[in-house]
């Protein structure tokens, strides 16, 4: 069998769930992580990061691009996104916070009249301060 590279743009919606949660997956396996993926969003979460130590379980929800949203406020739980090539994973209230601090997105309509707000392009000053978060 000759095997050939997806285009992750020819994917459906579902489809690139799973190719992101395998990106993902594998990323934090580099950090002792096995992952599973949630049949359905348990808690917030699309899957689960068990470290191999026994004691850290990470509540992950998996986007396509940087996202923030009130229903995550208060949950524990992280977001994990990809931005040019590497990703990141931090959790959802510490990101609603460097948000705050680096962008005017908290005073958008989105986020006042939506609760959610996202970006395939946040800012330089954003990134910056996410740089400890990326894996």
């Amino acid at each position: 069998m000759a095997f050939k590279k997806i285009n992750y743009s020819k994917l459906n919606p579902r489809q690139k769930e799973i190719y992101n949660f395998q990106k993902i997956g594998g990323q934090l396996a580099e950090y002792g992580f096995n992952c599973i993926k949630l049949v359905d969003d348990w808690q917030g979460a699309d899957f689960l990061a068990y470290h191999k130590d026994g004691t850290n379980t990470l509540k992950v929800q998996l986007k396509a691009r940087l996202t923030i949203d009130k229903k995550y406020t208060k949950k524990e739980l992280y977001i994990a996104f990809p931005f040019k090539g590497s990703w990141y994973l931090i959790k959802h209230d510490l990101l609603v916070e460097k948000v705050q601090n680096n962008t005017n997105w908290l005073k958008t309509d989105s986020w006042l009249k939506k609760g959610h707000y996202s970006s395939y392009a946040p800012n330089a000053k954003l990134i910056k301060a996410l740089q400890r978060f990326k894996l």
